[in-house]
């Protein structure tokens, strides 16, 4: 019985030595097979890369590697009423409160604009698809936020905290821009585009000059022009840069407004005035904003009626949609059309 167990237990102790060494080689072939493969598919992803840039640089040496280099975002500073502040060289997706007759005279469209300028007759249809951000004066940061702009314009000083923290605000006061040159030449160095500024202001100053010469060969050089708004409850008089006519007249025609009162509108803007004081502020040729009253209706009035310019007809009624609006496009379009009632055979 005990030899029989001796010699089982040696049997036991051969088979498991046979089997250790079975085990042993067999890891050691994986581990050889596992190698092999790693190192094909590291020379195939190499040669890959390689065939597919067309830049077989991994046979370089370490020094003559090419560099790696990464673009910088291309900014620009820009000196503003709130300081200087960093916007990119070329914005891609702008929100404008203001000014956007000078934008699209750049051929640069908004992606966000108030409703009110969205209905700038125009360059309305300039504007087909573009955001509407709410209330001019008062735009929805929740709407300017939704557009992801990398530029905001606006020409509402106190709009600046909140808008500035949506993207780069740029402000430019109502006014500060006194005329159509002015704003085309800041617009085009603000955004990159002063070529076609001037391209823009070379076509704009050839038309605006036909148009003065015929309007200058028909009507005496000191006649007097008033510009004027009349409401319900009151009347305004305007001078060369508060829209209403006051740029293509005083500005692109080069006229004047009756002596006596042309340092206060010059200086103020407007003066707001009484059907008493109206003879004061009439001069020979009248522009007049009225969403209501026609020329007959001034014509008809005891008041208007007796005035000079309505009895000669002499008088240019519009509305507001078009006399409001003072953007570059506007100005043009406005000056030749005024041009064209006052050589129209007035008298």
């Amino acid at each position: 019985m005990i030899i029989i167990v001796h010699k089982e237990a040696h049997k036991l102790n051969h088979l498991q030595q046979r089997s250790a060494k079975q085990r042993h080689w067999l890891i050691f072939s994986l581990l050889l097979a596992i190698t092999l493969l790693a190192s094909a598919c590291g020379n195939n992803t190499s040669k890959g890369s390689a065939a597919n840039t067309g830049n077989a640089t991994e046979a370089l040496p370490a020094s003559q590697q090419p560099e790696q280099t990464v673009e910088p975002a291309a900014f620009k500073t820009v000196t503003t009423i709130n300081g200087e502040i960093k916007i990119p060289v070329k914005p891609k997706r702008i929100v404008a409160e203001e000014y956007l007759g000078s934008l699209i005279a750049l051929d640069t469209i908004p992606v966000g604009a108030p409703g009110l300028t969205l209905e700038n007759m125009y360059f309305k249809e300039a504007l087909a698809g573009i955001a509407d951000t709410g209330t001019y004066g008062k735009m929805s940061p929740e709407k300017i936020l939704e557009l992801e702009p990398d530029l905001i314009i606006s020409g509402m000083a106190d709009s600046y905290e909140a808008l500035s923290q949506i993207a780069p605000t740029i402000i430019v006061p109502y006014g500060d821009l006194k005329n159509t040159h002015e704003e085309l030449t800041y617009f085009g160095k603000l955004l990159g585009k002063e070529q076609e500024a001037k391209d823009w202001l070379a076509q704009y100053d050839k038309r605006i000059a036909e148009a003065k010469a015929k309007v200058d060969a028909v009507i005496p050089a000191d006649a007097t022009f008033s510009i004027l708004e009349h409401g319900d409850k009151a009347t305004w008089a305007y001078g060369d840069n508060f829209g209403r006519g006051g740029q293509p007249v005083y500005q692109a025609l080069g006229r004047k407004p009756p002596a006596g009162v042309a340092k206060e509108i010059m200086e103020k803007q407007w003066a707001e005035i009484s059907a008493e004081m109206l003879n004061k502020y009439a001069g020979d040729y009248l522009i007049v904003t009225d969403n209501e009253q026609t020329v007959q209706d001034y014509k008809d009035d005891p008041i208007w009626g007796s005035l000079p310019a309505v009895k000669n007809d002499h008088i240019y009624v519009w509305k507001e949609g078009k006399s409001w609006y003072y953007d570059p496009i506007a100005v043009l379009s406005q000056t030749e059309e005024l041009a064209a009632w006052l050589t129209a055979g007035q008298k």
